[in-house]
């Protein structure tokens, strides 16, 4: 069933009033404070049944087939098609006042003569207002969770997501070879002050931006602070060949390779992009359990290449879907995310077969959750 955007918006706006309800009783039997009626409901195994899904206490207490639906409030889910929130794994909110500028370049050219530079001009007014519009953005496309990974100020973006209802996992994102220590230290107060907030919808990582802004004696510095305070860690690696080049003339190794021997990996490791692997670094990250977010759409229009997603699978590793930031993709629209992750690995391989459309929509939903830390749970 093919569904527009409108159709995806009106379902997510059903759900997200759940909250405002109330439950009451009629005959001294406790009614669903919700119930979205007839709709399309993609079940565990891939088949789709129509059914009706109750809502108690902003959660789905049953989803049954048949019967008479009694609730305060009903949703008709008619013709609708109702699936699991999706889970941006790798964003950069803020981005959203920096759409479309720069297009058509390479990452390291977008980054350092385009990107950095304007970004250096951002206050925490710029950065509240861009994730305030990436808050809209995301609720408007049936995102319910993401992680962000900016500069200064991500205090900002954490009073967005308690604001908004959004589940949020942030960083700051950290560059080691200018004021690192500055920068860690930042992450360690962002950890302290929100790690658990708005009724624990926000989670907070550590982000070391990547192998080529943080050596790795700084990020032993960054594991020893990630360790006292229990945090988890989120980076950009082996997003380019450039990237992969510089590393072995730096140190030697590929980008795995290094970081693995700083200790990062066993704190619990959340990688964006993986684009260029060895089949050791694909070993590494299978043996510490490397979550993976693939971001498709960046990764085609920054030509920074093709993530080798179904060599991943079949060493078990967790691949969830990011959009990157709003530069480097244009929008933060996952279900678009979706498409492009299962048609991409189609002509990839040659295969229409690589990435089924369940599975596609699984790594934008289930293995996006587990990715990103977060407990998959299934209604009754």
């Amino acid at each position: 069933m093919e569904l527009t955007r409108r159709e995806f918006i009106k379902l997510s706006a059903g759900a997200a009033a759940v909250a405002m309800f109330p439950s009451y009783a009629i005959g001294g039997v406790k009614m669903s404070e919700l119930a979205i009626k007839n709709v399309n409901y993609l079940k565990p195994s891939g088949e789709v049944e129509v059914a009706n899904i109750f809502i108690d206490g902003g959660k789905i207490s049953k989803i049954a087939s048949g019967g008479e639906v009694q609730a305060q409030n009903i949703i008709d889910g008619r013709g609708k098609f109702a699936v699991p929130g999706f889970i941006n794994a790798h964003t950069h909110a803020s981005m959203t006042l920096l759409r479309s500028y720069a297009d058509d370049l390479a990452l390291m050219d977008w980054l350092n003569n385009h990107i950095w530079p304007i970004e250096s001009k951002m206050k925490a007014d710029d950065i509240r207002i861009g994730a305030e519009l990436a808050a809209v953005e995301m609720i408007k496309g049936g995102t319910t969770t993401f992680v962000d990974m900016y500069g200064p100020n991500m205090e900002e973006v954490a009073k967005v997501v308690e604001k908004s209802g959004l589940r949020g996992v942030l960083c700051r994102g950290i560059i080691g070879i200018f004021d690192g220590d500055e920068k860690l230290a930042t992450n360690v107060e962002l950890y302290k002050n929100w790690n658990g907030k708005a009724d624990g919808r926000i989670k907070i990582m550590f982000g070391p931006h990547a192998i080529y802004t943080c050596p790795p004696d700084f990020l032993k510095k960054i594991y020893n602070e990630a360790t006292k305070v229990g945090a988890e860690i989120h980076m950009h690696m082996n997003e380019t060949l450039d990237e992969i080049n510089d590393c072995m003339k730096n140190y030697g190794k590929r980008p795995f390779e290094v970081v693995v021997e700083t200790g990062l990996l066993d704190l619990g490791f959340l990688a964006a992009h993986c684009v260029h692997l060895s089949e050791n670094e694909i070993e590494i990250m299978a043996e510490k359990k490397v979550r993976v977010a693939h971001n498709p759409g960046s990764n085609m229009k920054l030509a920074s290449g093709v993530s080798p997603v179904t060599k991943l699978f079949e060493k078990n590793i967790c691949v969830g879907l990011g959009t990157d930031g709003a530069s480097s993709n244009n929008n933060l629209d996952m279900l678009e995310e979706i498409r492009l992750a299962a048609i991409l690995h189609k002509v990839d391989k040659l295969d229409p077969l690589a990435i089924p459309a369940l599975e596609a929509l699984k790594m934008g939903t289930e293995y996006g959750a587990q990715a990103v830390g977060r407990k998959v749970t299934r209604p009754i």
